[in-house]
């Protein structure tokens, strides 16, 4: 079944592409509805507009916040045009239908976003009319067209052109389904606001809690091939992230592919030097920075383990150019992910087809609060993500001996390192390279003893990290044996004592930043 646009009722707080769209429709003869300032504008541009309140008869009133919310709209909007009932009831009562529905709404999270936003102002942006004309357009999909994104238009357009001037039921559905995405969003933000605000004051989570996700693609598999498996997004992302990374050549991603190269980024951007990190299984087998270039990171990062390198997500913070595009191409790897490409490396990284290139967007933006979600059966954990805020030389010298410049820099290294390792979590590092890692152990020796036997480098004159405290001194005794000057840990153990015993012992400098970094 196809539906005649014959009406159509613009209100709209986006008004990119509002004008030209509302010109096309008039060449089908559509009488066009409006408010306020899309009414305005429309005028403006010489297209012919009916004010709602001329054509329901009541004025606009409270502000504005009365004007849709009347019989003569949402009964043109509800009307079941096969239903007798429903058509006598509309004649005797003066209500024409109303075909199609141009809204978007107010920008309520936008609002709540910025600096110094009271109350009062975001309940003024609190759109009840829209919402309530798309859901009751969406509702009666078969008979109403109900378009809330610009970018939508070219496609309403062309359909009208193949139809003569009419949209099929299916289309209908297709965009009364983006409606109610649309309202379910809304009224989560809205719901998600109000629900931190007390009579005390905000709160960091509100009782409930919603959000949305859009699917950007389905995946072969999940992290078995005998699992189903998608992967979605945010549909306004706060910042550059995997989400929202465009790929440039290769298969398709996977679901291993996504969630490693998530973690290699994160790595890779909590740097400020040129900084190239190797990520497997969501571990961190090699990472170094460079003061000079990208290329000179890439290769002191493949020397901390080339072997589990094979197969790895690669991610850099700086652009990739040609020469380091030919070092990238000598070994096989899953993904490499990088803020930018030169047009050189991507015709290097070209002639290895299946792997998967990706250019993460520079831009940034005020979003929503920047969280991490863990599901579990039956809930969900929410907490505000990690950063690395400790300077590390306002850290506690815990030992005797106080880190030497060389050292302090190699503890901020290894500390940020740590950060993304799976606890429990050891490092070896120098100032500039990871040299040995030991990720995911129930017992910390047994991380300090892992990441000593995985080495490929020596671990002579290295420092350690710990992403949590030593409950024992056999972990800094180990440390000892390998070499290791200089250790970093939050400290806090009632073993604390005993440790500085030892590295005191060792003649190690080991300092206390008193905040662990546990990764789950």
């Amino acid at each position: 079944m196809k539906n005649e646009i014959k009406r159509a009722l613009i209100s709209v707080t986006d008004k990119k592409g509002i004008v030209d769209f509302a010109r096309e429709l008039q060449t089908y003869g559509v009488e066009i509805l409006s408010t306020g300032g899309t009414a305005a504008q429309l005028r403006k541009n010489e297209i012919a507009v009916t004010d709602v309140s001329d054509y329901t008869g009541f004025p606009e009133m409270m502000d504005g916040r009365l004007k849709t919310l009347h019989p003569k709209i949402h009964g043109g909007l509800l009307a079941l045009r096969d239903n007798e009932e429903h058509v006598k009831s509309a004649e005797k009562h003066g209500i024409d239908m109303i075909d199609m529905v141009v809204i978007n709404l107010y920008r309520f999270e936008d609002t709540v976003a910025k600096e110094g936003c009271t109350l009062e102002n975001a309940i003024e942006n609190i759109d009840i009319g829209g919402p309530a004309m798309l859901r009751a357009a969406a509702k009666n999909y078969r008979f109403v067209t109900v378009v809330t994104d610009p970018a939508d238009y070219s496609k309403i357009l062309q359909e009208m052109k193949k139809h003569g001037g009419k949209i099929s039921e299916d289309t209908n559905f297709t965009f009364a389904t983006r409606a109610f995405q649309l309202t379910a969003r809304y009224d989560a933000a809205i719901s998600n606001y109000l629900g931190t605000l007390t009579p005390e004051g905000k709160k960091e989570f509100p009782e409930t809690y919603t959000m949305q996700f859009t699917k950007s693609q389905d995946l072969r598999y999940g992290e078995n091939p005998h699992q189903k498996a998608a992967f979605y997004r945010e549909k306004d992302i706060s910042f550059p992230s995997v989400s929202n990374a465009r790929q440039l050549q290769g298969k398709k991603l996977s679901y291993n592919n996504i969630m490693d190269s998530d973690a290699a980024w994160q790595m890779a951007s909590d740097f400020e030097l040129p900084t190239a990190v190797i990520m497997k299984h969501s571990n961190p087998c090699g990472a170094a920075t460079s003061s000079d270039n990208i290329l000179e990171a890439y290769k002191k990062a493949m020397e901390t383990d080339p072997v589990s390198a094979f197969g790895g997500i690669v991610a850099f913070n700086r652009r990739v150019d040609k020469k380091t595009a030919e070092e990238i191409a000598k070994i096989f790897l899953e993904v490499v992910i990088a803020p930018t490409f030169d047009k050189d490396a991507i015709d290097i990284l070209g002639t290895k087809k299946n792997m998967r290139v990706l250019e993460i967007p520079s831009f940034t933006r005020v979003g929503h609060a920047d969280y991490d979600y863990r599901r579990v059966v039956g809930g969900l954990l929410v907490q505000e993500r990690d950063h690395i805020g400790e300077n590390i030389k306002t850290a506690q010298v815990a030992t005797e001996r106080t880190p030497t410049e060389e050292e302090y820099q190699a503890l901020d290294f290894a500390w940020h390192v740590v950060k993304h390792v799976k606890s429990n979590a050891i490092v070896f590092a120098t100032k500039d390279q990871l040299v040995g890692v030991g990720a995911g152990q129930m017992s910390r020796v047994d991380s300090v003893r892992i990441a000593q036997m995985k080495a490929n480098l020596p671990t002579e004159g290295t420092v350690l990290a710990s992403d949590a405290f030593f409950p024992f001194r056999d972990g800094v005794d180990m440390a000892a044996e390998a070499g290791v000057t200089a250790i970093i840990q939050p400290g806090g153990s009632i073993r604390d004592e005993e440790t500085i015993k030892a590295a005191d012992e060792h003649g190690i400098a080991m300092i206390f930043t008193g905040k662990r970094h546990f990764r789950h």
